[in-house]
């Protein structure tokens, strides 16, 4: 089937063919063949690099009306938002930020990008523009089993397709076990798929020697040095600093961990591909980076002032040290990745490795989920992380999002994933992730914060007004279909208690059955603010102590917002533990808890760390100065001082609506 036999403009068919996209895959004919230009509900389970893009851009371009692109991550709607405006004729609007905003400048745009998060809390603010969509991609719909942004995004499709009955539904993933599950539940036809345009094999090594998935074997040399490193490595990327230390396992007979990807890398590289490695922290994103600088793979690919030239461009960014690192990394034609570099680092990064600037990446698990960079060969040396409960397996679908990296179209003849294990593991690595298929997709909207949050959400936006109107609204989500009228009855009756004892929702007369739900003022505020609705009751209770402190400061300011779930913890090492006491026990008159009160002292310290960096940062230290003293990524600071603004206007609007004024949170926030 060609690109010219289907419903598209001539100039979107040219922009197509000058892009050399002339004929289409088989999973993308698949998906014309199920409607999907035709208005159709699809879901698509096919393997990345296999065009789901595309299938995207025939919905969204044959769509009778205005179209809506969602995805998880503010990095991937901005790559995905140049895709769409290089169209020819699309007017395409982007939206990421500004949670208490209705985003009505998005409207008449034919295609809006934005991430689900815009999206529901444009819905709670009353955006006209929802109404009017055609049609709605949703991209990485496997992330509808996330903690954290599974349930808004359940939600916020269900809501959306209630609202447009005629709504188009497209899905997308390539890593789904269950993907009949999801197609039932969005009665859309399912295009399933194995189909690659370039082969992937996977495959396992110890040592130097490797085997695969399709027979073919691989031997690398290895120079096995002893690093000191336990086994077990150090915690998970998003929760610990950057401490040093070394990374891998011990030298042994099999090789070190680190040297066998470090060969791994060489071997592909000496062969014209490129690389990326993951590793299970930041830290060891960085050891095994400045490792692999040392054998000269800019040189190897022939692309030194390249290189050079990339390096200087992660300079200007700042000269945080984790900048710095980078930069030498980058001028040895190797960089690193992870959620504590700043945007403008990642975005270097992923634009010199786009570019064949930069040999190898060194990454975290986040950076296969968040961009589109491509490799010859993906190494995995780490399956294993740590978590709540000590160190467990990666889950099988992360690491197929990682190995689904491997291969360019157009560029290699293959795609190989390598994962690196010793004698001992070997056998289970093979059969987890090797042999073994993703975990299914489980709704994650019966935890009971999510379920509150958007419980209070359709009472707030009048969409519900007793639990049976709530029950009709949660009737589209997966939830509902996986666990029936019964259970989702249960837990909603639970929520709406919970809302009433915190203030958030009163129930107009009194009886049982004969009742009337409404959102309080400061439940109608919480949810337009886009909190939760715990966050929302701490913001309250703080603002009433603040302003009963004899002076309220904005070191108080922070360490209310700083004191809720909506901002993200910031690690408290043990060698700085007493020092945050100290500085705790010092403010104690400028801070709204008792150091005797909370039932979570410690997770209470990180938050008091945590507004002593802001109210530091307001007061004019640098990024630099900041990230050298409190062992915070430059990156981790800029989104906690993001968060800080959002939370800090929340804040101020709860004051206003329970008539509390404390000015130093205008303040705090007027210096962010």
């Amino acid at each position: 089937m060609r690109v010219r036999d289907l419903p598209l403009s001539p100039s979107v068919v040219d922009h197509f063919a000058e892009r050399g996209v002339r004929e289409l895959y088989p999973p993308q004919r698949a998906a014309v063949d199920a409607g999907v230009c035709e208005g159709a509900d699809v879901v698509a389970a096919v393997p990345t690099a296999s065009g789901k893009t595309f299938v995207a851009q025939l919905a969204l371009l044959t769509a009778d009306g205005p179209g809506l692109y969602v995805c998880p991550l503010r990095a991937l709607a901005r790559e995905k938002y140049e895709t769409f405006a290089a169209l020819p004729g699309v007017d395409v609007g982007i939206s990421t930020g500004d949670f208490d905003a209705t985003g009505e400048a998005l409207a008449g745009n034919d295609v809006v990008v934005a991430t689900s998060e815009k999206v529901d809390s444009a819905i709670r603010n009353g955006a006209s523009w929802v109404d009017e969509l055609a049609c709605v991609v949703v991209d990485e719909v496997h992330l509808l089993g996330a903690k954290r942004r599974g349930p808004t995004l359940e939600v916020t499709l269900a809501t959306l397709r209630r609202r447009n009955p005629d709504l188009q539904t497209v899905a997308l993933s390539a890593t789904v076990d269950n993907p009949d599950a999801i197609a039932d539940w969005l009665d859309a036809a399912l295009v399933e798929s194995a189909w690659r345009p370039v082969d992937l094999r996977t495959g396992v090594a110890v040592g130097g020697e490797g085997d695969f998935d399709d027979g073919t074997s691989l031997s690398v040399d290895v120079d096995s040095n002893e690093l000191g490193a336990n086994d077990e490595g150090d915690v998970d990327d998003e929760a610990r600093p950057d401490d040093g230390r070394g990374g891998g396992g011990e030298g042994d007979d099999e090789g070190d961990p680190t040297e066998v990807t470090a060969a791994l890398v060489a071997d592909a590289v000496a062969d014209g591909g490129q690389c990326l490695a993951f590793v299970r922290s930041r830290r060891e994103a960085v050891d095994l980076a400045e490792r692999l600088a040392e054998d000269g793979l800019a040189a190897e690919l022939g692309i030194e002032d390249a290189a050079a030239a990339a390096a200087e461009e992660a300079t200007d960014v700042d000269g945080t040290l984790p900048g710095r690192q980078l930069a030498d990394c980058l001028r040895a034609g190797v960089a690193f990745h992870h959620a504590g570099l700043r945007s403008g680092h990642r975005g270097v990064v992923e634009s010199a490795f786009r570019e064949r600037d930069v040999a190898c990446i060194c990454a975290t698990p986040t950076l296969a989920a968040g961009v589109n960079v491509p490799a010859r060969r993906v190494v995995v040396r780490d399956q294993r992380r740590y978590g709540e409960g000590g160190m467990s397996w990666i889950p099988t679908l992360e690491v197929h999002q990682m190995c689904g990296r491997a291969g360019r179209p157009g560029l290699d003849p293959h795609g190989e994933a390598v994962l690196v294990a010793d004698a001992d593991t070997r056998g289970e690595v093979r059969e987890r992730y090797v042999e073994g298929e993703p975990e299914a997709v489980e709704s994650q909207l019966a935890d009971p914060g999510s379920l509150r949050t958007h419980v209070l959400a359709a009472v707030a936006t009048d969409f519900a007004a007793t639990e049976s109107e709530i029950l009709d609204v949660f009737e589209g989500t997966f939830y509902a279909r996986e666990t029936g009228a019964g259970g989702l009855a249960d837990a909603v009756a639970v929520a709406v208690d919970d809302l009433v004892a915190a203030g958030m929702v009163a129930r107009e007369t009194g009886g049982v059955e004969d009742y009337r739900l409404v959102a309080t003022a400061v439940g109608e505020t919480t949810s337009k603010q886009y909190v939760r609705p715990e966050t929302g009751e701490r913001i309250v209770a703080g603002l009433r102590d603040a302003a009963d402190l004899p002076e309220a400061t904005t070191l108080t300011a922070f360490e209310v917002i700083c004191d809720t779930p909506d901002m993200q913890d910031t690690y408290l090492g043990n060698a700085e533990r007493a020092d945050v006491y100290r500085f705790a026990r010092t403010n104690a008159a400028h801070l709204t808890t008792d150091m005797t009160e909370p039932d979570d002292f410690e997770g209470w310290l990180e938050s008091v760390k945590t507004a002593r960096i802001l109210d530091e940062w307001i007061g004019g230290a640098t990024v630099e100065e900041l990230v050298e003293q409190y062992r915070i990524g430059p990156g981790d600071l800029d989104s906690r001082v993001e968060r800080a603004e959002w939370l800090l206007s929340a804040a101020e609007a709860l004051g206003e609506t329970i008539g509390v004024r404390v000015p130093a949170v205008s303040r705090a926030r007027s210096r962010l």
